[in-house]
């Protein structure tokens, strides 16, 4: 059977950390490939105009060029070489499409129309018309420029300008088709591509709009945490207080009265042997009360969390426990043990105590262990016994306190008190004949903090 009281919490790390690592990386690997395609586009007209000259001049003498040609070459070649600087430097201040860049695709193809006419190798040159065109031409101008470009490349391929009978045009009239076949092909792929990337870039958009908005909710929460802490702690010492009140009422003061109440009948006592009696009497109630005074300053504050950690202490308290009833008792560490914030040890250890104290006067154990856990967020301590154990649902609140604490302990119900002051709670499982089994759960707040 079992009882739960109390709220439970835990803490864990933001969750954006991995997710903004991966947000990164693929913006950083989008603007790789955007760098990569603006060097492309940047260098690579000219690296095509010189694999045209370097071939045209190389077969200089094979295809009988002239000497006008040749002049006719190197001046276009010279001309295509100035408008590509021109443009490389514009284009930094004002990309395209605009008028400049129109003018500039059109110049280019009629220069690398006249290149190709006198070698066929400036083929190389006029297919830069394919890949700039989505970059210097507006939409709709785009299919008639890579048109244009296809016209070049088929005049190369059928082997020079002009085309020679009705075959020569015939073949020429196939290899545009061709072209323009693999242009459009690579053109709609380039466009899905495009997409995906536009897409990929939305989504990585929205993770990061994401990731913001639940690292905001993040600081949020703990600022709400440490604030639910402070409130607790201070709810705490409220409640500390009232116990301590009603404690100091309850005995101290109580005993103080009857000790008044005696010394008066003392006062007027008939005979010394009365007076005698009373005074005895008076006598045990101070003692008593003596000894609720310093239980309730030892409740305040633990002396065995002065030098030692929670798990030091908590082992030293039950090796004395079991020194002082002959109960096989035994104390483990599960996880990684850290410094707890002050309260939280407090807590843990008055717990520990009250357990330990509610097994040696009602239990009837025979063994008896305990069990320090310290998980992600969150701390355990567990108290099991092979006792007598009780029915938690047939005691009410008042007989709990009554008959698990005996004379002055706080019981479950302070057990449970004392963890809800910091945030946790406790569990109790027990059973008739199948003894009993206290959880206390508490968040895990480091010393630093």
């Amino acid at each position: 059977m079992t009882t739960r009281t109390g709220p439970t919490t835990g803490s864990g790390t933001g969750p954006g950390t991995s997710t903004g690592a991966v947000d990164r990386a693929a913006a950083d690997a989008a603007s790789s490939l955007e760098d990569r395609r603006g060097t492309f586009h940047r260098y690579a007209p000219y690296a095509l105009l010189g694999i045209g000259f370097v071939l045209s001049v190389a077969t200089y003498d094979v295809i009988g060029m002239d000497r006008r040609g040749l002049y006719a070459l190197l001046g276009l070649t010279a001309a295509a070489l100035v408008l590509q600087l021109w443009w490389t430097r514009t284009e930094r201040r004002s990309p395209g499409p605009t008028v400049a860049s129109v003018l500039v695709y059109w110049i280019r193809w009629a220069l690398s129309f006249g290149l190709a006419w006198i070698n066929p190798f400036y083929a190389f040159f006029a297919a830069t018309g394919y890949f700039d065109a989505d970059r210097l031409l507006p939409r709709r101008l785009q299919r008639a420029g890579q048109l244009a470009s296809a016209v070049v490349m088929a005049g190369s391929q059928a082997g020079g300008w002009p085309p020679r009978g009705a075959v020569g045009w015939a073949v020429f009239g196939g290899l545009i088709a061709v072209n323009m076949t693999l242009v459009i092909a690579v053109g709609h792929l380039q466009a899905q591509e495009d997409a995906r990337a536009r897409e990929q870039a939305r989504t990585i958009q929205d993770l990061a709009e994401t990731n913001a908005a639940l690292q905001a909710a993040m600081d949020e929460n703990a600022a709400l945490h440490a604030q639910l802490l402070v409130q607790a702690r201070e709810a705490g010492v409220a409640d500390e207080r009232r116990r301590l009140a009603a404690e100091i009422h309850d005995t101290i003061a109580q005993g103080l009265t009857g000790i008044i109440a005696q010394l008066q009948v003392v006062a007027g006592a008939p005979t010394l042997q009365v007076a005698r009696e009373h005074l005895d009497r008076a006598s045990d109630l101070a003692r008593h009360s003596l000894g609720e005074a310093r239980r309730s300053v030892h409740n305040l504050a633990p002396a065995a969390l002065a030098d030692a950690t929670l798990a030091d202490a908590l082992k030293k308290t039950v090796a004395e426990w079991s020194a002082r009833t002959g109960v096989r008792a035994e104390f483990t560490v599960t996880g990684t043990a850290e410094p707890l914030h002050d309260e939280i040890e407090a807590t843990l250890l008055r717990i520990a105590e009250e357990a330990l104290s509610n097994a040696a006067r009602h239990a009837a154990a025979t063994r008896l262990g305990v069990t320090l856990s310290f998980m992600a967020g969150e701390v355990t301590l567990d108290v099991r016994d092979d006792g007598r154990g009780f029915d938690p649902y047939a005691v009410s609140s008042r007989s709990s306190r009554t008959a698990r604490s005996g004379n002055g302990g706080f019981g479950l119900d302070g057990m449970r008190a004392r963890a809800e002051r910091v945030a946790g709670d406790v569990t109790v499982e027990s059973e008739p004949g199948g003894g009993t089994a206290v959880s206390a759960r508490v968040p895990l707040v480091r010393h630093d903090r």
